[in-house]
């Protein structure tokens, strides 16, 4: 799994590549924490390149979920395939992510 992160003006896009698992937990918690430390309130996770998702992929997720409500800090996940949308579905989680299909989509709507 690769991580990248690119500032669009007031909002962060976290571009994930691979498979959302354990094996990145530390790598995406750094991640959100460094962005929230630096002021940045407005974040984007960009997983249109994400192959794959286990259950502790899923509780990572929800981890950044919480970490930026306690942060004050808005987040939008974008890109998600039809098995991640499902797996939301049948999870119950669907309400708690501000899903949207595209990325430029998920960036315009801070505004």
């Amino acid at each position: 799994m690769k991580i990248n992160r690119q500032n669009y003006n007031d909002v962060t896009v976290v571009e994930l590549q691979g498979e959302l698992d354990g094996d990145i937990a530390a790598s995406l918690k750094d991640t959100v924490t460094e962005t929230t430390a630096a002021g940045r309130k407005r974040i984007v996770v960009d997983m249109s390149n994400v192959n794959g998702v286990d259950s502790q992929g899923l509780e990572l997720l929800l981890w950044v979920r919480q970490y930026c409500r306690q942060n004050r800090t808005q987040l939008k996940l974008a890109g998600l395939d039809e098995t991640l949308e499902k797996i939301l579905e049948i999870t119950g989680l669907q309400t708690e992510f501000d899903r949207h299909a595209e990325l430029a989509e998920a960036v315009r709507s801070f505004a």
